[in-house]
């Protein structure tokens, strides 16, 4: 049997980025990230959760965070400079980015977003995230999944 590969690990193979996938059991619903990590035996500051979110310019920008984190949508706009930025509806992630709640890769959105990695990113060895499908995770060296994104990265979540 073939192994399952999302887009985003075409995409990654077709860069020519190593990675390696990961897979946790789960149901037809979302698993909040702090469980993904407990169940793939992973540091929650390595498992990071993918969020899009709305400025007042109507521009969507996505945020990438450990798990146990909160955003903090001031330092956001602020990184994204934009006067203010909200969560956007559970409703309208499917339409936004093309993916599931709970399933949400910073890599192959619908069209590519502002996106920016909370600031430890940059110091740890390698990043866990979404593959784009529940149950799904990829683990690579950070600065080639901010390379990826053309993101940046910023001081983003609440002290």
């Amino acid at each position: 049997m073939a192994e399952f590969k999302t887009n985003v690990m075409r995409l990654l193979d077709k860069e020519k980025v190593p990675y390696t996938a990961h897979t946790y059991p789960h149901g037809k619903d979302a698993v909040d990230g702090v469980s993904v990590a407990k169940l793939l035996g992973q540091d929650v500051d390595r498992v990071f959760k993918t969020l899009v979110t709305k400025g007042t310019g109507r521009d969507y920008y996505v945020f990438v965070v450990p798990v146990a984190k909160e955003l903090d949508l001031k330092k956001c706009a602020k990184s994204v400079g934009e006067k203010s930025v909200e969560m956007i509806h559970v409703k309208d992630i499917t339409k936004v980015t093309g993916y599931v709640r709970g399933g949400c890769s910073p890599l192959c959105m619908k069209k590519p977003f502002k996106t920016t990695f909370h600031i430890t990113a940059k110091d740890i060895p390698t990043i866990i995230v979404s593959a784009g499908k529940i149950g799904y995770q990829i683990e690579l060296e950070p600065s080639k999944l901010i390379e990826l994104t053309n993101g940046q990265c910023a001081d983003i979540v609440k002290s």
